[in-house]
């Protein structure tokens, strides 16, 4: 049997720009986690998961291929996973086999609530890691990162493949995103071993270390978002505001490097000052896209966290979910947590991850 298991994530800054080739993000792997598991001692091809456990889903193999029967089929992610990783030992030469995999989140609560952390991206890479544990692959975290970013896009078809970065890498990070048009051309033109080798455009992801004195702590306001479709309305309104999008885009990359110096660096205030400079340029491109990033619950999260002596802002594509906060240990933060439940918001008990 082999069990493999990756973190959800969150981003700390550079949402939405992200998605444009060669602008950055700074992401952190949490400690919540997909775990998928592969029994190979069978002859029923199949996938289950305790998160839809009154579905399965069937496979087979045809001349080497898998063959899903795709009816009320839940597990795009899983399949997408699956199909680019055997194309990969197909290319490789290697024989493909038969195995049941099964698939166990705790990046949800207990409820079912969705956290908005990362969950299809974690769950195409821990597949991913498992399949390449079963057919004896050994690829870097790059490859690894590449292999999944290609299935995570043939499913989603947009984002910044940040989140499959931080859960390949865990612990923070800043992402750049490569060129996407560039992969859509370059998977027809060469093989899956000969685009792994390449260096993607702009791909750029660098480890970092959060300074000693800062805690990291997340607040959920109990409404979820859809990221492909807040993504999606930004994308319809930035044609028609291109001066003001371009210049958003210049800020957030400028708010990026500066929060990434001040990590390098120890620098708490610098840190602290562009994570504030970066929740109001999401709350102008809010503005100028008609998009609701930060809901009134995010604002008030927002709010009490400054109280405290924290720095605050949305996390990912905003809407709902989560909001991170930085502060330093020495504040009140059993203050902060009891404030925020007062206002009915969820403090949840994550930390960074790292490997």
């Amino acid at each position: 049997m082999i069990k493999t298991s990756t973190p959800g994530k969150l981003y700390l800054a550079g949402e939405y720009a992200v998605v444009e080739n060669g602008n950055p993000a700074i992401i952190a792997a949490v400690n919540r986690f997909v775990t998928v598991t592969i029994d190979e001692n069978t002859d029923r091809c199949s996938i289950t998961s305790k998160q839809y456990e009154n579905h399965l889903v069937h496979w087979e193999r045809i001349n080497s291929r898998m063959v899903v029967d795709d009816r009320d089929n839940p597990f795009q992610y899983i399949i997408a996973a699956i199909q680019v990783t055997e194309d990969y030992v197909q290319a490789l030469g290697k024989p493909t086999q038969k195995y049941h995999l099964s698939v166990n989140s705790d990046l949800d609560s207990g409820t079912g609530k969705k956290y908005g952390l990362g969950s299809s991206a974690a769950v195409t890479v821990a597949t991913i890691k498992a399949l390449c544990q079963l057919y004896h692959l050994n690829v870097s975290k790059v490859q690894l990162f590449k292999l999944a970013a290609i299935a995570h896009f043939s499913v989603q078809g947009n984002g910044s493949l940040g989140d499959v970065a931080s859960s390949v890498f865990g612990g923070l990070i800043t992402y750049c995103s490569f060129d996407r048009q560039w992969l859509s051309e370059f998977l027809h033109k060469i093989t899956l071993p000969e685009l792994l080798k390449l260096e993607w455009p702009r791909l750029e992801i660098t480890p970092l270390q959060i300074p000693p004195v800062l805690r990291f702590l997340v607040g959920w306001t109990g409404s979820p978002a859809s990221t492909s479709q807040l993504i999606d309305k930004v994308e319809l309104k930035k044609g028609k505001h291109g001066i003001h999008y371009e210049r958003f885009l210049h800020d957030s990359n400028k708010c990026v490097r500066e929060i990434t110096n001040g990590f390098r660096q120890n620098n708490i205030r610098l840190i602290m000052q562009n994570i504030k400079k970066n929740r109001e340029l999401l709350q102008s491109l809010s503005q100028m896209a008609g998009v609701p990033i930060e809901t009134p619950q995010l604002t008030r999260l927002i709010e009490i966290a400054e109280q405290f002596g924290g720095v605050a802002k949305t996390s990912g594509a905003g809407g709902g979910d989560c909001g991170i906060v930085l502060i330093k240990s020495d504040c009140d933060i059993a203050g902060l947590k009891a404030a925020w439940r007062e206002a009915d918001i969820e403090p949840l008990d994550l930390s960074i991850y790292n490997y």
